[in-house]
């Protein structure tokens, strides 16, 4: 796939829906094509070029039927724009300025976002090798009485030279902490961390374990550091207080899918990006206004 630097270029690329459809086949059945109903790879054309027919089923579908398009009757141009602007925009995009430059209602704007940002859920395999730890807050405002009970906690794991990975938790309590990490991290890991008392029983439930002291203002011994990890924080609320000004509790991690891929991805070209976003919704179920709503 051509490579695009702006996104002038990406639309004359893309300039008609035609173009648009066939690249979205090709992503879609890439190993061949079949039937999104029983899964036969017997199938068959109608004139119009656009529409499919089972042998097996005698089901009729499209190239956006059992994806998250569904069958969405917004032009598949603007949601390819969509596409391109939401995961190659280094802050994010809100609806509003979606709405503007795809030429739909904010209310479609943010429907599109958030079935766009569904695709990007993150791959569930452990992370190894060294993996920095920590957690921060977002939303509402510190209360001196009830302390962070307004605020959602996000918790960040990343590899060094690796993969990130970020997710809401419930709580900041140890046996939260503990089980979020052996759920997502392999037991041969070396995690480094901050001092925060949450993390000193890493060791006992068998991971090798190193902590620098925030608390005495020490931020790197030797290779012992949460650099990284922090400098997703700092790019993640960038984003938060530049682009979106505050995320729902109930979307919350989507928009942590949707940053956390932008940056996993962040060496892959422009190309490279969108045609990884577009096979992943087309592996990925409708989701439903009501469904986001409710």
């Amino acid at each position: 796939m051509t490579n695009f630097k702006t996104l002038a270029e990406f639309i004359s690329h893309f300039h008609n829906e035609e173009v648009c459809r066939k690249h979205f086949e090709d992503v879609r059945f890439a190993g061949g094509d079949y039937c999104p109903h029983c899964k036969h790879n017997k199938i068959f054309r109608f004139k119009d070029g656009k529409r499919f027919r089972c042998d097996s089923c005698k089901r009729d579908f499209t190239v956006k039927t059992g994806t998250l398009f569904g069958e969405s009757k917004i032009p598949m141009q603007k949601w390819f724009i969509a596409i391109y602007l939401l995961t190659t925009s280094k802050k994010g995009v809100s609806s509003i300025y979606l709405s503007e430059q795809v030429g739909v209602t904010q209310k479609t704007a943010w429907f599109m976002d958030m079935r766009i940002r569904e695709a990007l859920k993150q791959n569930k395999g452990k992370l190894i090798g060294t993996v920095e730890i920590d957690e921060t807050y977002l939303g509402g405002k510190h209360n001196r009485k009830h302390g962070f009970s307004k605020k959602s906690a996000v918790m960040g794991m990343t590899e060094r030279g690796g993969k990130l990975r970020a997710f809401q938790i419930p709580d900041r309590q140890t046996h939260t902490v503990l089980n979020a990490v052996t759920k997502n991290v392999n037991p041969k890991a070396y995690l480094m961390t901050d001092d925060a008392g949450v993390y000193r029983k890493l060791v006992r439930i068998g991971f090798k374990h190193d902590s620098i002291k925030h608390s005495r203002k020490q931020y790197v011994r030797g290779n012992v550091h949460t650099n990284s990890i922090e400098s997703f924080w700092a790019l993640f609320k960038r984003n938060y207080h530049g682009t979106y000004h505050s995320m729902s509790k109930k979307h919350l991690q989507r928009y942590i899918d949707e940053i956390t891929f932008r940056f996993n991805n962040r060496q892959d070209s422009l190309a490279e990006k969108f045609d990884l976003v577009t096979l992943k919704i087309a592996k990925s179920d409708k989701l439903l206004y009501k469904q986001l709503t409710a």
